[in-house]
């Protein structure tokens, strides 16, 4: 089948901003204070691309005008965090027990049916161990739809059918989106119950993938871009010593940027410059020709850089971290996600120049 061309000429640098924001809980408090850097220096992002927690962040980020946003993020978390608790020193252990137990009243809420009795079979759409209705309600005050199906910045948010373990983005410049498609991207099971979408049951696109880089480095047309890609989960090559250890190191590397993903797309990448080259070889007569186009269609010139913000561990940090939506949690990664940001900012090194044949450069701050 005959294919438009995947990439058009590559605008100046910087290119596109791209906000990709990695789930993660109680974590995504880092993702505020990233996009508060990149608000006061004045980057605000073309499109954002989310899962759970990220596409709740990036929906907030995108359903509002660019002076809001900020203000709408931090309404978000004053209410994650004051509702949680009602006061700012309840130490962590006994904090996160009682949002075990109790939940988040702008959040989620227990579902007692499944723990009383987990056998129950209630159907998909109540079989988890929370209720997400108070999740609705609050993205309903804090994210304006209309305003963000004008698509004055696109949106994209990743879930998982949960019939057949495909993963779906739904995208804005595609198609509208509901309160219902951020719902579905944060529905990690069996905490939280499916969303339905046109008749389809999803899940927290987190389970497949975490971290959806490739949702930029796929699209088509492509467009040379800086992606700041936001990763709240930092398996940091220490070695576990005890169970908590271990629970904690499983959940770092279950929900961590691949590595092997992101090569991989490197390679696909530098395979499209190749084509592109080797199509700049073709005589007048060769080049017009049916066949030809369709293969130089798969060349691209387009350059990547691809800005890695990991957040750093914070305190004595242990599995239930992701739960941890504490005053002090909350406010350190928030801190942290600015600082690494300002950094960034400093040092601006998506202007170095990219290497012609590769087109992708991961930048990381140095230590």
């Amino acid at each position: 089948m005959s294919r438009k061309s995947a990439c058009p000429p590559s605008p100046a640098l910087p290119g596109q901003i791209v906000l990709v924001l990695q789930g993660g809980g109680a974590l995504g408090a880092y993702q505020l204070g990233v996009y508060q850097a990149l608000h006061e220096a004045g980057i605000e992002p073309d499109w954002v691309i989310g899962t759970s927690i990220g596409a709740i962040n990036g929906a907030i980020i995108a359903g509002n005008p660019p002076g809001q946003r900020l203000d709408r993020l931090r309404e978000f978390w004053h209410r994650m965090e004051r509702n949680a608790f009602g006061f700012s020193t309840m130490p962590r252990a006994i904090a996160n027990a009682i949002t075990v137990g109790q939940g988040i009243p702008a959040f989620f809420e227990p579902n007692l049916t499944s723990w009383w009795n987990p056998e129950a079979r209630v159907g998909i759409e109540h079989a988890s161990f929370y209720q997400t209705t108070p999740l609705r309600n609050t993205l309903e005050a804090l994210v304006d739809f209309d305003y963000l199906n004008q698509k004055q910045m696109r949106l994209t948010v990743g879930a998982v059918n949960a019939r057949s373990g495909a993963m779906r983005y739904f995208d804005s410049k595609q198609e509208p989106l509901r309160v219902e498609h951020v719902m579905a991207s944060g529905a990690l099971p069996p905490a939280f119950p499916a969303v339905r979408i046109d008749g389809q049951p999803y899940w927290d696109g987190g389970i497949y993938s975490n971290t959806p880089i490739e949702a930029v480095l796929d699209d088509e047309p492509r467009r040379s871009s800086v992606i700041f890609s936001v990763q709240v989960w930092n398996p940091d090559g220490s070695e576990p010593e005890s169970v908590l250890d271990v629970l904690d190191k499983h959940k770092e590397i279950q929900y961590a940027s691949r590595a092997s993903n992101i090569e991989q797309q490197r390679k696909l990448h530098r395979l499209r410059h190749v084509i592109r080259e080797m199509s700049k070889h073709l005589s007048a007569d060769e080049a017009a020709s049916p066949e030809m186009r369709e293969l130089a269609s798969w060349g691209c010139g387009t350059d990547m850089h691809v800005v890695s913000l990991r957040a750093p561990r914070i305190g004595n940090e242990d599995h239930t971290k992701d739960i941890d939506f504490s005053a002090a949690g909350i406010r350190a990664r928030w801190q942290a996600g600015y600082d690494d940001t300002q950094r960034f900012i400093e040092l601006r090194p998506w202007q170095q120049a990219i290497d012609p044949i590769e087109g992708i450069v991961i930048h990381e701050l140095p230590s």
